[in-house]
């Protein structure tokens, strides 16, 4: 997965921790084939000017992460993206988890740690 946002933070997006390996990057700094090549990427909207000053073009599997819920303008802006979700930053965590999870084939799922211990054998 591709985390572009300009923030310096750990946690731009408010993913907090999820098994499925991340990338990253400012807006300037990733390259066109990552961008291309990542199974679903996560835009920080903070750093949506940038973002469209790369004229990156439309991909599935596009999510803008909205950080302030007041701004409304955020909508036209991803659709102009041809974003498939907004979502905001720490929130519907549930559905970006298992969006993460169907986008790398579920490889990075923990499954032991969904479905509890196995159960107790009977004597």
């Amino acid at each position: 997965m591709l985390v572009i946002s300009d923030r310096l933070d750990d946690d731009p997006v408010g993913l907090h921790p999820c098994p499925v390996p991340r990338l990253q990057l400012p807006s300037p700094l990733f390259n066109s084939e990552e961008y291309q090549r990542a199974p679903l990427v996560l835009l920080d909207d903070r750093s949506h000017t940038d973002f469209t000053l790369r004229h990156m073009p439309r991909r599935p599997g596009l999510i803008v992460v909205l950080a302030d819920p007041d701004d409304a303008t955020v909508y036209p802006r991803a659709a102009a993206l041809g974003a498939e979700a907004v979502i905001r930053a720490g929130e519907g965590l549930g559905w970006l988890h298992l969006r993460l999870h169907d986008a790398t084939g579920c490889r990075y799922v923990r499954w032991e740690a969904l479905l509890g211990p196995p159960p107790a054998a009977s004597s």
